[in-house]
């Protein structure tokens, strides 16, 4: 189980990593069947206001899933792609049991 974070086009903040590496390590709860959890950061260069880019993907035992978010900050970006993941997760554990 190993939570890791890359950033694309720009330098990554220790406080960003250490917040990201927290709600992801929340995934754990939901499924215990996750290999790795890998997030990506990305800053577009777009004229608007949502710029901030967070793929993240979650390999799990047979099953890979990746969530994509846009926003205005790396933060929003990441609660928003973690409870999306949540959900999946739940979906796929119950899809297992049936």
């Amino acid at each position: 189980m190993e939570t890791n974070v890359q950033a694309t086009n720009f330098t990554i903040d220790h406080k960003l990593i250490a917040f990201t590496k927290k709600k992801a390590s929340k995934l754990y709860q939901f499924y215990d069947k996750i290999l790795r959890i890998e997030v990506v950061f990305k800053l577009e260069n777009a004229a608007g206001r949502e710029n901030k880019f967070a793929e993240l993907k979650v390999d799990v035992v047979g099953d890979n899933m990746v969530v994509k978010k846009v926003c205005k900050s790396f933060e929003e970006a990441v609660d928003l792609s973690v409870r999306a993941a949540e959900r999946m997760l739940i979906r796929h554990k119950e899809l297992m049991r049936a």
